[in-house]
């Protein structure tokens, strides 16, 4: 009895109190992506609707459907297709609105407020190239050679990118940069053979959009008028430090000097003025110098002066014509000067001792009159025995420093060649016979 009553109840009701829609949710998008995607899908079914989710989400739907409709069709759309597989049933709920999408929409819900359109976006601009002067290291016309381009120009240019270029193809480029400073550096690179001679300074409204966006280079502009160059002398011994010099240290400007300074300026780029340049690279020598603690050592056993450095170095013990210094605090670097009276031969048995003894492994040798010189290194370390004839005597320095620091070596042996002079007389000189009588000593 009760049954009854409560099913001649509900025939007497409304159907909206009795059943609620459904709705396939097939898909949820933000504001910016909503217009697009539901207009899409409202191509394909006449019954698309939207209805707000929250945090700013809205669903894309099928619907309004009855629960037992919306159940048999979306099984029948997933198996054909045509929706995604994580589409699932919904019921939204009364008090939320559904949206018809599209001229084929079904039956209009209830008057509520109109959500909002919302405008979609620009669509977002390529990125074009700063303003300033670019140089063009190469033009490509396919897209693959041109990425392979730009990976190669970036072992000599990690700065360098890649642009569109107005007639389609692609352009490797340097920049941006100011005109006068692109205009100087351009000749330079093309004088050391480091950019092809049809490379050329563009600027940046000549360009296309970025594909692969690079840095601004350091690359100065030119000073306003040219510094006066440095004493030559200055000028080679800090060459040589740079590793770009193997001249004599003679204060001229010769042949190979030039060579050196256009080599250092391609190195360095701290200038295209090759004054302001050579005094960049003293200023930088003697920042190191002072870093590495050379300091001149006077040593009395041998009478030599040089510069070493001594907070590396410990005096160990001077034995005949030879005067040792070992490593300081664990550094792995010694110092052995030596000097005797004599000349090309004792230059020749010291070159035998220092290869029996192991100070420089494996050595290559370069022997001339009056001068020897052995270079050698092994795991460990990095051995350089220099030595010349000079006043009547065979003197020199052997450096012995770890592998691990090759350029440093390079540069403190170098400091030593370059500073190897003669202070005093050599303690260490054996002693002169007794004059026979009537006769001077020598």
């Amino acid at each position: 009895m009760r049954r009854l009553a409560f099913l001649v109840m509900a025939a007497g009701l409304p159907a909206a109190a009795w059943a609620q829609d459904a709705v396939i949710r097939i898909e949820a998008k933000r504001a910016g992506d909503l217009s697009q995607a539901a207009a899409r899908w409202a191509e394909r079914f006449d019954d698309v609707v939207t209805f707000p989710l929250p945090r700013g989400w809205t669903a894309i739907a099928i619907g309004p459907l009855t629960p037992e409709e919306a159940e048999r069709r979306v099984g029948a759309l997933k198996e054909a297709g045509q929706i995604p597989q994580d589409s699932f049933v919904a019921v939204p709920g009364a008090d939320v609105a559904l949206t018809p999408v599209g001229e084929g929409a079904g039956a209009q819900p209830a008057p509520t407020e109109a959500v909002p359109e919302v405008a979609e976006p620009a669509a977002p601009q390529p990125d074009l190239p700063a303003p300033g002067a670019y140089i063009r290291l190469q033009a490509v016309q396919a897209r693959a050679d041109a990425d392979a381009a730009l990976a190669e120009w970036r072992r000599a240019f990690p700065e360098s990118g890649l642009a569109a270029l107005p007639n389609g193809w692609f352009g490797v480029t340097l920049g941006p940069l100011d005109p006068a400073a692109a205009d100087a550096w351009l000749r330079v690179f093309k004088s050391g053979d480091l950019v092809p001679n049809d490379a050329f300074v563009a600027d940046a409204a000549d360009l296309g959009p970025v594909i692969q966006a690079g840095e601004a280079p350091a690359l100065p502009a030119p000073p306003a008028s040219a510094a006066a160059m440095p004493p030559m002398d200055q000028v080679q011994r800090a060459l040589r430090w740079a590793g770009v010099y193997d001249g004599e240290i003679d204060g001229r400007t010769g042949p190979r000097t030039r060579e050196a300074i256009a080599a250092e300026i391609l190195a360095s780029r701290t200038s295209t003025d090759p004054g302001t340049a050579m005094a960049d690279l003293i200023a930088r020598r003697d920042a190191w110098r002072a870093e590495m603690g050379l300091d001149t050592l006077d040593d009395p056993a041998t009478g030599l002066s040089l510069l070493a450095p001594m907070d590396r170095l410990a005096f160990d013990r001077t034995e005949r014509a030879l005067s040792i210094y070992g490593p300081r605090d664990g550094s792995g670097a010694a110092l052995i000067l030596f000097s005797q009276p004599g000349g090309q031969q004792e230059l020749l048995d010291l070159s035998g001792l220092v290869t029996a003894l192991g100070w420089v492994p494996q050595p290559v040798r370069t022997i001339q009159p009056g001068y020897i010189l052995l270079e050698g290194a092994n795991d460990a370390h990095i051995g350089r025995a220099e030595g010349w004839v000079r006043d009547g005597r065979a003197e020199g320095f052997v450096l012995i420093w770890p592998a691990a620091d090759a350029q440093g070596q390079a540069r403190i042996a170098a400091e030593m060649s370059d500073s190897l002079a003669r202070k005093g007389p050599a303690a260490n000189d054996p002693a002169a016979p007794p004059a026979l009588p009537g006769q001077d000593n020598p």
